[in-house]
């Protein structure tokens, strides 16, 4: 038994737990929205508040006959509900889940025309609240149903299946019925709008099935909207007009266009980001080079056009796209497709007067400098004006150069030409195909497959030619460096009296087959250096295993790594040594006479340099040239250099 006092702390105990209550008023066009502005006003997460509906809003149709819904929340009182429904939104690892929407369920009546009521209930979904029973006797009673199904209307509500089911009778009079009492096809038949009346006393709804028969009967055969035929059966709009039907407009067809698989826009920089992050703008991409037979382009065809439909079933035309030309311009063709453009040749693609081209020959109207970076073309390459320092062109032809050279960097697989001369500053790499022409070649690395040709001279420069160096100008000289050719080196003056710079002159060989072979004597030494260490080490192991039977684990590991090492130096000792032997064999295979020729002067101090045989000269000659002879270097009167040496590409000479 309670005594007095004990119900006075329980009294005081309530009434302070319910000061402690927050309550906030909330409204919103949904329910949703209301909670989420009663959850921001309390400051808590959704699901930490509870709420009760003061106002039931709807929708309504279209935005008409809309009410706001009104809600009181509050935060949960007892915190076992609070922990309870934040384990519902979270799994397993505590991460929150996505929350379901809040949704009550809701409860529609529908008077047929044969006097019954027909009930449909709506399930809640998330946290949202089943339809009161009570709220859907009022409904019924509202309407003037009787003979009402009790317990049929409690399973209803229970289930919640969606579906109208008959809950009772009506009393049908049909004078009162709903109809539709206006019906408008306005925009040249594009719309159909409606006006429904409500029902009196008695009139029973408009069904779907009556809605759909209504606009057949009154041509409204297209585009019907369905959903929203179906809202007006559940929560009917009465004297506002809805519309109920939209056409369809015709879409014209999309014509032919071409789709591009290279930039069209040649005023674009491609600026390239290296792989440490950096933007190298030598690197400006501005050349787009394609190779043979590849696709360059292709005709998108032109699409049919849709027609379009008024309400009532009238159908309205549209323009089919148009064809288009393809752009086929020079040096392509068009694939057996007949849609696809192709490049007959390897160059530069461009789009000139809208046509497509491909151009062998790529022309920089100025200086290769930071405006146009460096140059790379599957083509050959003119250049009007210099190559700036540190900049390179490299081109599947030939490189024409009007201006000079720096320190830079070429590599052409033709000729290159040069018109007026190569200043590298000790630096620099020239390197081509076939032939160099030049002016002057000062303080570079030359490397050609066939000749290399300056008028004015080659000054402290490493030179390589497959065949021929020639300076033969009025300043012809060749002074200081490293030149080596198969067949001759010619000039005018070889050497300096007054610099003392060495000038070295090797002919008779082929000198990238030379440095190779140097470089695989310098290999052979290295491994056979390698291979006498891991023998010493392979010997004191065995010798260790021999006498104890047996090696620790480590020392064993280290036995089985050095003589995998070993075989592994052994393979490419023997590697290096057939290259060896086929290199030795082709230099023994040249016949060339090998010659180095002054038709002015050769000062002391020049090394010349005949297959094996060396000579320093020692004392001034005059229109020499020197031999091999019986394997010694000789003196002999001048030769010239063969008619056709100083002949360069189409007719071009530095003379």
């Amino acid at each position: 038994m309670v005594d007095f006092v004990r119900l006075q702390e329980i009294a005081r105990e309530r009434l302070e737990r319910d000061r402690a209550v927050q309550f906030v008023e909330a409204v919103g066009p949904t329910l949703e929205t209301a909670v989420s502005d009663a959850a921001a006003l309390l400051d808590l997460p959704i699901r930490h508040i509870e709420y009760e509906i003061i106002e039931k809003g709807t929708p309504g149709f279209m935005g008409i006959g809309k009410k706001e819904w009104r809600i009181q929340a509050y935060e949960h009182a007892v915190m076992t509900k609070k922990k309870l429904r934040e384990n519902l939104f979270a799994d397993e690892d505590g991460e929150e889940l996505p929350m379901v929407e809040d949704h009550d369920g809701d409860a529609f009546v529908h008077l047929n025309s044969n006097g019954e009521a027909l009930l449909k209930v709506t399930a809640p979904s998330g946290n949202g609240r089943k339809v009161p029973e009570i709220y859907v006797r009022q409904l019924l009673a509202d309407r003037g149903v009787t003979n009402i199904d009790t317990q049929l209307v409690s399973k209803v509500i229970n289930d919640a299946l969606g579906a109208y089911i008959k809950a009772g009778d009506y009393e049908h009079i049909s004078v009162n019925d709903s109809i539709i009492s206006a019906l408008e096809i306005p925009d040249g038949e594009m719309r159909a709008v409606i006006q429904v009346s409500a029902p009196g006393t008695g009139g029973c709804d408009i069904s779907f099935d009556a809605y759909v028969d209504f606009l057949k009967t009154n041509r409204v055969v297209f585009g019907v909207k369905e959903d929203i035929l179906r809202n007006l059966v559940d929560q009917p709009v009465y004297g506002e007009k809805i519309e109920i039907a939209e056409g369809s407009k015709p879409v014209d067809g999309r014509s032919a266009y071409i789709q591009y698989n290279f930039e069209t826009d040649q005023s674009k920089v491609r600026l390239r980001e290296g792989s440490n992050g950096k933007v190298d703008f030598k690197e400006l991409n501005i050349i787009q080079n394609v190779v043979e037979n590849q696709p360059l382009a292709r005709k998108i065809p032109p699409e049919t056009g849709a027609y379009g439909e008024t309400v009532t079933g009238k159908m309205l035309p549209a323009k089919d796209g148009k064809d288009i030309n393809l752009p086929v311009g020079a040096n392509v063709h068009v694939d057996e497709d007949g849609e696809t453009i192709l490049s007959n040749i390897n160059g530069q693609v461009l789009v000139v007067n809208g046509l497509i081209n491909v151009e062998p020959v790529f022309v920089v109207n100025g200086d290769v400098n930071l405006k146009t970076g460096n140059i790379i073309f599957l083509g050959t390459v003119i250049v009007n004006g210099n190559i700036e320092d540190g900049f390179s062109v490299k081109a599947a032809g030939n490189i024409e150069v009007k201006g000079t050279v720096a320190k830079a960097e070429l590599d052409a697989e033709g000729d290159i030409i040069i018109h007026q001369g190569i200043n590298g500053k000790g630096g620099g790499l020239i390197q081509a195909g076939k032939s160099l022409w030049a002016r002057f070649i000062e303080n570079t690395n030359i490397q050609t497959g066939d000749m290399v040709i300056a008028s004015d001279g080659i000054i402290n420069s490493r030179v390589d030619a497959a065949n021929r160096i020639i300076c033969q100008g009025k300043r012809a000289c060749i002074m200081g460096g490293r030149l080596r050719a198969i067949e001759e080196i010619n000039a005018k003056v070889l050497g300096n009296p007054t610099t003392g710079t060495e000038t070295i002159l090797e002919v008779g060989y082929d000198p990238k087959s030379k440095e190779r072979l140097e470089q695989i004597n310098v290999t052979k030494e290295k491994i056979e250096r390698e291979l006498e260490d891991i023998k010493r080490n392979i010997q004191t192991l065995t010798n260790i295993k021999k006498q104890q039977k047996t090696l620790p684990d480590d020392k064993e590991t280290a036995l089985q790594e050095f003589t995998e090492k070993r075989r592994i130096l052994v393979d490419g000792l023997q590697k290096e040594a057939l290259e060896a032997v086929k290199i030795n064999e082709y230099l023994g295979s040249i016949r060339a006479r090998g010659r180095v020729s002054a038709s002015a002067k050769v000062f002391p101090g020049v090394k010349v340099a005949i297959r094996d045989a060396k000579e320093e000269v020692r004392t001034e000659y005059r229109a020499v040239t020197f031999i091999l002879e019986n394997g010694l270097v000789r003196v002999t009167k001048y030769e010239e250099p063969d008619e056709g040496a100083v002949k360069g590409p189409d007719g071009y000479s530095t003379n």
